[in-house]
């Protein structure tokens, strides 16, 4: 029904943000890094929409970008996530952040949004892998989900990323070094060399 909003934003708090367009002011449920991208009070904003129907009730959401929409829908396409938890989720991983979880089978990073267990988390896991590869990611994150990927491709770099993990590292973190190295070297050197590129910040 709705693709787009564009207009001036003339109220916004920590999860809304109210959009008039000619003349009739919209509230639009919002991620936190939607809000954080909005202008402030006054300025022309232009939002993507989704519009939830429900039996007693209709809800409107926006979103600063496409990505963010795409991964909404994929969200709440998911058994157990509704609208609100897709939306905090997203309030605390951008989509490039969620494609890097998904790719690493971070389940612990997607349980930093409010009131997403490990079991919900998981299944997100497991039911995104391979949907998120069409986003347009930014160069550096696709770099870095195929790092992961690459990560988990041998015996020995399976046990680097445990043994990263054990040292404290989440399991992305851990990911992403390993998936950088030469893939012929033992654990031991993996997890060294990793160990020098987590000190670095990769």
């Amino acid at each position: 029904m709705f693709y787009s909003l564009t207009g001036k934003i003339v109220y916004a708090d920590e999860s809304t943000v109210a959009v008039e367009c000619g003349g009739v002011a919209f509230s639009l449920s919002a991620s936190a890094n939607t809000l954080r991208k909005c202008g402030e009070i006054g300025t022309v904003q232009t939002l993507y929409t989704y519009l939830s129907v429900r039996e007693d009730a209709l809800d409107l959401f926006g979103f600063a970008d496409k990505n963010e929409l795409d991964c909404y829908k994929l969200l709440i396409g998911i058994t157990g996530v509704g609208p609100k938890a897709a939306i905090a989720i997203l309030s605390a991983l951008t989509p490039d952040r969620l494609a890097l979880a998904v790719a690493g089978e971070d389940a612990k990073a997607i349980t930093a949004a409010q009131g997403v267990g490990g079991k919900i988390a998981s299944r997100i896991v497991l039911e995104l892998r391979g949907k998120l590869d069409a986003l347009p990611l930014s160069s550096d994150t696709a770099g870095n989900v195929a790092a992961v990927k690459k990560s988990g491709v041998t015996y020995a770099g399976e046990e680097a990323v445990n043994a990263l993990v054990s040292l404290g590292y989440s399991r992305t973190e851990a990911g992403v070094a390993v998936g950088k190295l030469d893939g012929n070297l033992s654990t031991e050197e993996m997890i060294k060399k990793a160990l020098v590129l987590l000190a670095k910040n990769f």
